[in-house]
């Protein structure tokens, strides 16, 4: 699915350029109120399926308009610390406190993650739009397939990681050597109860990636320093550049990826900077293998 194709939504032609051969693709002439479009909704989807990450370039999105376009995706996720409550799906993305309300935890952004390992099921999609770029140009988002990585493993290996279980928390020992924690984030995170659940995820298309990054600390049934390796090995290996791109943030951008198959880590930034986000996720579906 590359090159120049009609736009669902309308007459504008629509260029979809592939980013790298393992992760990503941009999408050129869909803004504002085209994105409320069924058949723009299921191109997307079908976009995450073969790339991992859609990036659309000046969508110029507004609140209204992305939260309608994450209902066309599935089931919207309500964040309970949502500042407007008349908007409980958007969560803001700020190290500023007096934007966003989970400013105290924004920092755990700068490693490595999958969102919503600790929930029921992780957020099956992402969505975050560009309100403002950090003035100083830093804050990039850096994302990393674990479906390609999966792929690309030997064949022992993936025999070893079938059935395999980790214990998913933001209070494991690796996550919190890495970095230190502010006596508020420590409290919220306290909070958020610990999930054990396979490291390897079966998509609904066939496709299996692996669930890493800084919750994932503990490999169940093994020692403490042998899971932490095992983990380490994995995600330095998904990480690695073949199978990872990186987004400089422009106003008006919006991009997706499949939460569940990638890795995604923001460069770190500061309250100062303006960097301002809005993001919706779309609840997951747990698949067993």
């Amino acid at each position: 699915m590359t090159g120049v194709e009609v736009n669902p939504g309308g007459d504008m032609a629509v260029t979809i350029t592939p980013i790298t051969p393992d992760i990503g693709v941009e999408v050129n002439g869909i803004s504002g109120l085209g994105f409320v479009d069924q058949a723009v909704a299921d191109q997307a989807q079908a976009l995450l399926d073969a790339h991992g990450v859609v990036v659309y370039r000046e969508a110029n999105i507004n609140d209204e308009e992305l939260i309608g376009f994450s209902r066309l995706l599935g089931e919207v996720h309500t964040f309970p610390s949502a500042r407007d409550s008349t908007h409980p799906e958007l969560s803001v993305v700020s190290l500023d406190p007096e934007v966003s309300k989970v400013a105290a935890v924004q920092r755990a952004t700068f490693l490595w993650h999958i969102d919503g390992t600790m929930d029921e099921y992780p957020h099956r999609i992402t969505l975050l739009t560009c309100l403002a770029p950090a003035a100083d140009g830093s804050g990039d988002t850096e994302f990393a397939n674990t479906y390609a990585a999966y792929d690309a493993l030997p064949a022992e290996d993936k025999a070893a990681l079938e059935g395999l279980e980790v214990h998913y928390s933001y209070l494991n020992r690796a996550y919190q050597e890495r970095r230190d924690m502010s006596a508020e984030a420590l409290e919220r995170y306290k909070k958020m109860q610990p999930r054990d659940r396979r490291v390897v995820w079966a998509h609904r298309t066939g496709r299996k990636s692996m669930l890493l990054g800084s919750t994932a600390g503990e490999v169940l049934g093994w020692t403490l320093d042998d899971g932490e390796a095992l983990l380490e090995r994995l995600l330095e290996w998904s990480t690695q550049p073949r199978f990872t791109m990186r987004h400089h943030w422009e106003r008006g951008d919006l991009v997706l990826w499949d939460n569940t198959g990638i890795l995604h880590r923001a460069l770190p930034y500061e309250a100062g900077s303006g960097r301002l986000m809005h993001r919706t996720t779309i609840e997951g579906v747990e698949t067993a293998l």
